[in-house]
């Protein structure tokens, strides 16, 4: 039986889906800073921070909530039908 310390340390899906879908975030903001233009990649990489697990406990230190999950899942659809359906970077992956 494992103790609730253990427990405790064990990543849960959500911080595994942060992990992943900001990591994500941060491959097309890179890609937008080299391939298409800086502003949307770095706005990119500062969205991307929402989701990391680390960047959410500072935020709900600093706001005293954390970023609703709700808010993560539209922002994170919204920027991916942006990105490959009206940005450069889309068309960019459409031609090869």
């Amino acid at each position: 039986m494992e103790s609730k310390t253990e427990m405790r340390n064990r990543p849960s899906i959500g911080d595994i889906g942060g992990w992943l879908f900001g990591l994500l975030l941060l491959i097309v903001g890179i890609l937008n800073m080299v391939l298409v233009h800086p502003v949307p990649g770095v706005a990119y990489l500062l969205i991307s921070l929402v989701y990391f697990p680390p960047a959410n406990a500072y935020f709900r230190r600093k706001l005293g909530f954390p970023v609703p999950l709700i808010l993560k899942i539209i922002l994170g659809v919204v920027l991916f039908l942006f990105t490959f359906g009206v940005s450069d970077l889309g068309d960019m992956i459409d031609k090869l």
